[in-house]
């Protein structure tokens, strides 16, 4: 039965943007600051047939509105811009092309890559300067207006800034393989927050999950055509909307936002936030040569940064195609709605933005103080939220670790590289070592940022995972169908004796201790640590450095051979850490004369302080730190470093000391601190095992936990 649609549009209100259900109607708005007109196109209920085109009313400061009376929720629609097409200008206007509301919190339909998508006609002589006249409504993707979202008072954890331990997983891959899971839920959002995985997450002892990304995407069209996806998700179009790919519901985008409400409120009643990893540095349309899909069909020339001596052509910031024109004040509205959206409608706690650099691009480079950058600190909903970037970008000055603002936390790949180049013996030193143990401070401590603004991580989703690290010297992403060209070519990393898989048992033994040690130097230094999903049971991609297009069991994780090992080793580690506020202090640590404060002193395994020629010397790399509170002499914790590929004698001096943790123990010392319990001191000259650290504790300080 066909909708019974109003003969006339009423004028309706510019804000807010997107599609509103109303008591008796829904409004319509949609920006765009170079369109002479904009139709609003209505579908049948099978999104196939359209059966009214309706011109909005406007523009009212470029946005074009309207309100469809006596319809409501449900209705289907989408939008024609009209205007000129003059490539060389940025003008990519085309009415034969059905384009998607940048607002839509549903869509519908399933995307096929159809010539018609494109704007211009594919192997015309004129390339993308050319005009292509087909019609793409019968195959592109239509929003459906959302009805009202019931309240839920999300009850959101709150871990105090040094207590949290981020878990970095991507929404399918943890669970399609999970023991014991129902096989319907496999791969789903139902899943992530199902008791079983829930479990996982609290016997680990994370606080946060980052989750990668979960908002609408599609594959790329080489990726389709060579029968592969793109698994990651790092190609958004529906900037407000769920991936059905990551859904229990796929079929029903209202039954899919709602499974997602769910997962985050089962999530936050066991004490775990979400922070998911948003892609707001360019969207799926590509570069000039892409389709027009939504923005470059609405308004090329604002949505998009431009060449400035060639305006036909994209600017690629982001390494995709295209780069998301941030610094124009009606795309910052539209990310910050985005933002508030995710946040007070889906539950989230924060946000990863990735290839951060990018939204605080202006004409001059980036800019701390960009506007999207103020307004995103100043905003009134996102104040409390976590704020998390990846400081880099794929243009001139990209790289700006160190230089966010205010509360957010940078992804820290200096960590990362110190940290493999030190326990895989590449030659780091160890005051390079130290200062990335101790957040950081040469890029971080200024203005009023603290230790917690350094993100610390091993291993992320773009690279080798933690048992590669130690497994593989060189990348093998032979499966990707790009000749091995894709993924990092320089990656710190080592086999230790053999390429990839082997049963040499000391060849085992080795990358046992050195994935143990990185481990332990992740958990236990100080900053904001980072975990990713898999490697605390040491899961492997073998040897893929850059899994992005691999939805199967090289990219899921492999349950089936988890090493429990790694799980009690990295529990022991969460727990000591949780319990020592040292190892998580919240403030930078003082000169080591200052007794006023809480500080930290370097040692040479002989037990005297590090001098000069220590800290510069590449020839020997053990070494000890110690951990004082304000107002005590003596330090509370002492850590021991062993990279060497023999054992180092350590003098401990007159204090007496319990071993807490050793990372090379095959039977891992549990402890935690804890003042009732009694100990048992360590010789004072201490034979440290080859690759390893220990953390010593004074004896009022240690509780076994079985």
């Amino acid at each position: 039965m066909s909708l019974h649609l109003p003969l006339a549009l009423l004028p309706g209100q510019s804000a807010p943007l997107g599609a509103t259900a109303l008591s008796n109607g829904v409004n319509f708005a949609v920006w765009s600051e170079h369109a002479s007109r904009i139709e609003l196109c209505v579908f049948e209920r099978d999104g196939v047939r359209e059966l009214k085109r309706y011109d909005l009313h406007g523009p009212d400061d470029g946005v074009f509105c309207g309100e469809l009376p006596e319809v409501a929720a449900g209705l289907i629609y989408g939008y024609r811009a009209h205007g000129s097409y003059v490539p060389e200008r940025g003008l990519r206007f085309n009415a034969n092309k059905l384009l998607l509301d940048p607002y839509a919190r549903q869509i519908v339909g399933r995307f096929q890559w159809e010539d018609s998508h494109f704007g211009y006609t594919l192997g015309h002589p004129e390339g993308a300067r050319s005009f292509d006249q087909r019609d793409n409504a019968l195959v592109a993707l239509k929003a459906r207006v959302p009805a009202a979202l019931a309240a839920i008072d999300w009850q959101r954890p709150q871990h105090a800034p040094a207590d949290v331990v981020l878990y970095e997983v991507h929404v399918k891959g943890f669970s399609m393989q999970l023991p014991g899971l129902p096989p319907e839920l496999r791969g789903s959002f139902s899943a992530l927050g199902h008791p079983l995985a829930i479990a996982h997450f609290k016997r680990l002892g994370i606080t946060t999950l980052s989750l990668m990304p979960v908002q609408y995407a599609l594959s790329e069209i080489a990726l389709v055509r060579a029968g592969r996806s793109n698994y990651w998700g790092y190609n958004t179009l529906g900037f407000f909307s769920v991936d059905p790919r990551l859904g229990n519901q796929r079929g029903d985008p209202a039954a899919l936002i709602e499974e997602f409400r769910q997962m985050v409120r089962a999530l936050h009643a066991a004490g775990l936030a979400v922070v998911l990893d948003v892609v707001f540095n360019h969207s799926a349309e590509g570069d000039e040569l892409g389709p027009t899909l939504s923005f470059r069909g609405l308004d090329n020339a604002s949505w998009y940064r431009l060449l400035p001596d060639d305006r036909s052509r994209n600017e690629n910031l982001s390494g995709c195609g295209n780069t998301l024109n941030v610094g124009h004040p009606r795309v910052t509205q539209f990310v910050l709605d985005a933002l508030r959206y995710w946040v007070t409608q889906m539950g989230v706690d924060g946000f990863r933005f990735d290839l951060a650099p990018i939204l605080g691009r202006g004409p001059h480079g980036f800019d701390p103080n960009a506007a999207f950058l103020v307004a995103l600190r100043q905003d009134p909903v996102l104040a409390s939220t976590q704020l998390i970037s990846e400081p880099w970008d794929c243009g001139a000055n990209g790289y700006q670790l160190g230089r966010f603002p205010g509360r957010f936390l940078d992804w820290n790949d200096r960590f990362r590289d110190s940290v493999r180049s030190y326990w895989l013996r590449r030659g780091v030193t160890r005051g390079e070592f130290a200062r990335r143990f101790c957040a950081s401070s040469d890029l971080f401590h200024h203005g009023q940022r603290r230790p917690t603004a350094s993100v610390n991580f091993i291993a992320a989703h773009d690279g080798f995972t933690l048992a590669d690290v130690v497994s593989y010297s060189h990348k093998h992403n032979h499966a990707n169908g790009e000749g091995n060209r894709d993924g990092h070519s320089d990656e710190l990393c080592s086999g230790l004796g053999a390429e990839g898989v082997t049963d040499d048992p000391a060849i085992l033994e080795t990358r046992r201790r050195v994935r143990n040690a990185l481990l332990a130097t992740l958990l236990l230094a100080q900053g904001t640590p980072m975990l990713l999903a898999g490697d605390e049971f040491g899961n492997s991609q073998l040897g893929n450095n850059n899994a992005y297009c691999q939805d199967n069991a090289l990219g899921w994780l492999d349950w089936a051979t988890e090493d429990h090992g790694g799980l009690v080793l990295v529990q022991a580690l969460l727990r000591l850490r949780a319990a020592e506020p040292l190892l998580r202090h919240p403030q930078w640590f003082a000169a080591a004369t200052d007794e006023s404060a809480a500080r930290v002193r370097w040692c040479s395994p002989a037990g005297q302080e590090m001098n000069a020629h220590d800290w510069h010397d590449q020839e020997r790399a053990a070494f000890a730190c110690d951990l004082l509170a304000a107002r005590e002499h003596e330090p509370r914790l002492r850590l021991l470093f062993n990279p060497e590929l023999s054992e180092t004698v350590f003098s401990l001096g007159a204090c007496d000391w319990t071993l807490a943790f050793d990372s090379s123990a095959a039977s891992l010392p549990i402890c935690a601190i804890d003042t009732k319990a009694q100990s048992t001191a360590v010789p004072s000259l201490l034979p440290v095992p080859a690759r390893a650290l220990l953390v010593l504790v004074r004896p009022r300080a240690i509780k076994v936990f079985t």
